[in-house]
């Protein structure tokens, strides 16, 4: 026993809800599954054998006061169009069903009941925070989670769940590897939280492995309206002068991880900082993105010079062409889309894999258990160098895991992106993948 216990979540959106491990359980709670208000879907029938459409669903909050993915199932839809005008998978049509899980257990344990009742062979690239909600009714009913946004513990562990990135624990974890080499002090701003008391064991295993010390830890409520204290105490630990021997002749670095209310935190850091040492920011992707960083000015802005680590490479990337066709071909006029978002480049990876999961399996059935069967086997799955090539063993808990033992045995991608602000775009720091399973592995999770 290493005396080293699970960790117990990832994001820190403002409403945020422990998550804890799941069981499986009976196939029972799907019946009587109502249909849930505002859910879309591309037209057509069930999945299965035959000539039948091939049907999915794909999930995300939309029009709530805390965190907003409407891209990613409107870039499932128009992944159905854009595939189906192709002939579609082994010459059948895919039917895409769209829900709003609304950022509430109550609303993703609808879409996940609807998701059963409407016999979907897969929930592909989707994000809820709720795993307590939708994983069970999935897991009652054998329907595998392909591609979910990373967003709780769970999806690193149930046995339906295929991950396609190493969701917060990767981001942080690589984000301290990065910053152990060029920040002296390092200041931590996080929501005062049981979620939150999470974070600084993830920065600090990057830290600690670049040789850094751990850093500063400032606590803050996650729905306040401004910051100021918390800024001011962030910059006067960071500052150069406060630094002492090596870490004095380097920028202090502040990490702000504050979900939705990083911008919040923005704006008063911006107001606070001219008082005190130059510092730089770094921040982990979720916290923010293209869009936000154009909203707050641009190059002018708050994030000109942070690092911000990713799981893709950036938006600019010509391995993203194929996803932009897509969009261009077939929403390109829908402004919900947005090709720079994390959350829609993990839908199109996901259905990537979904797709290569369909094309395995030739002119056989497509079902849930065919789909869960043949990842299961071991089906090898390239990205076209948006991950590494992706693959799920049956046997996770195998001696090649080596994140099983501090309870991730399903994250089969622990590979980071480090990108950069400058001149307003989100550009990468230094080209290529870092991969955080050793960092992750010699946490001090106690």
């Amino acid at each position: 026993m290493t005396g080293r216990r699970r960790i117990r979540s990832t994001f820190l959106p403002r409403h945020h809800r422990p998550v804890r491990a799941l069981a499986l359980v009976a196939g029972a709670l799907a019946a009587g599954a109502s249909l849930v208000t505002g859910c879309g879907v591309v037209p057509g029938t069930t999945g299965g054998s035959g000539d039948d459409p091939i049907k999915v669903m794909t999930w995300a909050p939309s029009d709530t006061e805390a965190t907003n993915k409407p891209g990613m199932p409107a870039f499932a839809e128009a992944y159905a169009r854009w595939i189906n005008a192709r002939g579609g998978l082994n010459g059948r049509k895919l039917t895409v069903l769209t829900c709003n899980d609304k950022n509430n257990g109550v609303g993703a344990a609808k879409c996940a009941r609807r998701a059963v009742k409407e016999h979907v062979v897969a929930v592909v690239g989707s994000y809820s925070q709720y795993a307590d909600s939708f994983f069970p009714p999935l897991e009652g009913a054998g329907i595998p989670y392909i591609g979910g946004y990373g967003v709780t513990n769970a999806e690193f562990t149930s046995p339906l769940s295929y991950p396609i990135n190493g969701g917060q624990p990767t981001l942080l974890a690589g984000l301290g590897k990065e910053l152990a080499r060029d920040c002296g002090n390092v200041t931590l701003v996080r929501p005062d939280t049981i979620a939150g008391d999470e974070l600084p064991v993830l920065l600090d295993s990057g830290l600690t492995t670049g040789g850094h010390r751990a850093a500063a830890d400032v606590r803050a409520a996650d729905d306040a309206s401004e910051y100021s204290a918390q800024s001011t105490k962030a910059l006067a630990g960071s500052g150069a002068a406060a630094g002492s021997g090596a870490a004095k002749e380097k920028e202090g670095c502040v990490v702000p991880a504050l979900g939705d209310r990083t911008s919040t935190f923005m704006d008063s850091f911006r107001r606070a900082r001219a008082e005190y040492p130059r510092v730089r920011t770094a921040m982990a992707m979720g916290s923010v993105d293209q869009t936000e960083i154009d909203a707050s000015g641009g190059a002018s802005g708050p994030y000109e010079g942070s690092y911000i680590t990713g799981w893709y490479p950036v938006a600019s990337d010509a391995r993203w062409d194929g996803m932009k066709k897509v969009i261009k071909e077939e929403a390109f006029d829908d402004n919900r889309i947005d090709s720079a978002d994390a959350g829609v480049q993990t839908t199109w990876i996901a259905y990537t894999v979904f797709r290569k999961a369909v094309e395995s399996l030739g002119g056989g059935e497509v079902t849930a258990d065919s789909v869960r069967g043949t990842l299961n086997d071991g089906l090898s799955v390239p990205t076209g160098g948006l991950t590494p090539t992706l693959r799920w063993p049956r046997d996770t808990w195998n001696a090649t895991n080596h994140l099983a033992s501090i309870g991730f045995p399903r994250m089969v991608n622990a590979n980071v992106t480090l990108q950069v602000v400058r001149q307003g775009r989100l550009v990468a720091a230094h080209e290529g993948f870092t991969d955080v399973t050793q960092t992750l592995r010699h946490a001090d999770i106690d």
